[in-house]
């Protein structure tokens, strides 16, 4: 089988997409540590390389690693850490526990992690690599079932995973992984997900709804307001939320996150708790929120933002 790659050229730069053949343990540390950049959580690790080689479906395992390369000055793919920007990590599982691994039908793909340095933001290396993933699942594994989690309140995974992609939410889980740090997360708020589906079968589809007809206080459930605060960086205009209206009932609903939720976190990350207490206002709020309109049977049809200024991102959900 020959190896699945893709050149892939934006904004000037040349990037290989490519799938890890190798067969060398010290090839996979490359991994972990790109992840711990991305992330900067070392506590929470991938396994030790070895183990990693294992796990790849090209030695004894079921996992796919996928590997983002910028291409050096003189246009050369050298496929080593110092070029390595980007990747895509995740394994097969089981849908049905009580089928297991007796159906092939019962297999889907665990998409664990996908990540970029932020100095290669911008170049869409993000949705390269989980178009390059669809391309190999489908064409290599014949998996067309994907799952992940994504945090609720990141309006540029929403905008990945639900507009652009077209993915189900299947459930919100609550407080998934305990507590989780680095750059993207804090401590003290809880590490809420939602459980998405991508169903690599299904043609991509926009549902027909106007977002300016929903704009209003007849169908937004999340009461927010604009308001000055001393944050870490400075003074900063950031979406405080005051309020629930759980009682709305009309057949499309809206429910809004913050435009930039790790710069939220980072500007509050400061002593005053009041300000601190702002992201766990927005976690424990939508969570309330998302828990209620999917127990009286709505669901996400799609993920909007309103330009502005200032944006605004919204959930659209119906039933």
């Amino acid at each position: 089988m020959g190896r699945p790659e893709k050149i892939l050229t934006a904004k000037g730069r040349r990037f290989l997409l490519t799938v890890e053949t190798s067969k060398a343990a010290e090839d996979y540390g490359k991994y972990e540590a790109l992840r711990n950049d991305i992330w900067g959580f070392p506590e929470d690790s991938l396994p030790g390389s070895r183990n990693m080689m294992c796990e790849n479906f090209l030695y004894d395992g079921s996992s796919l690693f996928l590997a983002a390369y910028a291409a050096d000055p003189s246009g050369s793919f050298v496929e080593d850490r110092a070029h390595l920007v980007g990747f895509s990590y995740g394994f097969v599982g089981v849908r049905d526990k009580t089928v297991c691994f007796r159906s092939l039908d019962n297999l889907w793909f665990y998409s664990q992690y996908t990540g970029v340095l932020p100095a290669f933001y911008g170049y869409g290396l993000g949705l390269s690599l989980k178009e390059f993933q669809k391309e190999v699942l489908v064409g290599v594994f014949g998996v067309t079932i994907v799952t992940c989690t994504f945090d609720p309140l990141t309006g540029v995974n929403a905008a990945r995973n639900i507009r652009h992609f077209g993915m189900d939410v299947l459930e919100y889980r609550a407080a998934t992984y305990g507590e989780y740090g680095g750059h993207l997360n804090r401590l003290d708020v809880p590490t809420d997900r939602f459980f998405i589906i991508w169903d690599l079968k299904k043609p991509r589809s926009r549902p027909d709804v106007r977002l300016d007809d929903l704009l209003g206080s007849r169908h937004e459930v999340v009461q927010v307001e604009p308001r000055l605060v001393p944050g870490r960086s400075g003074f900063i205009d950031l979406e405080i939320v005051r309020g629930l209206r759980l009682e709305l009932d009309s057949e499309f609903l809206l429910v809004r996150i913050p435009r930039d939720f790790y710069l939220l976190l980072w500007e509050t990350d400061v002593n005053d708790q009041a300000l601190r207490g702002i992201p766990l206002e927005w976690r424990m709020r939508t969570r309330e929120a998302f828990q209620i309109l999917f127990g009286r049977g709505y669901r996400i049809i799609d993920f909007r933002t309103v330009p502005g200024p200032p944006p605004a991102n919204y959930y659209v959900l119906s039933r």
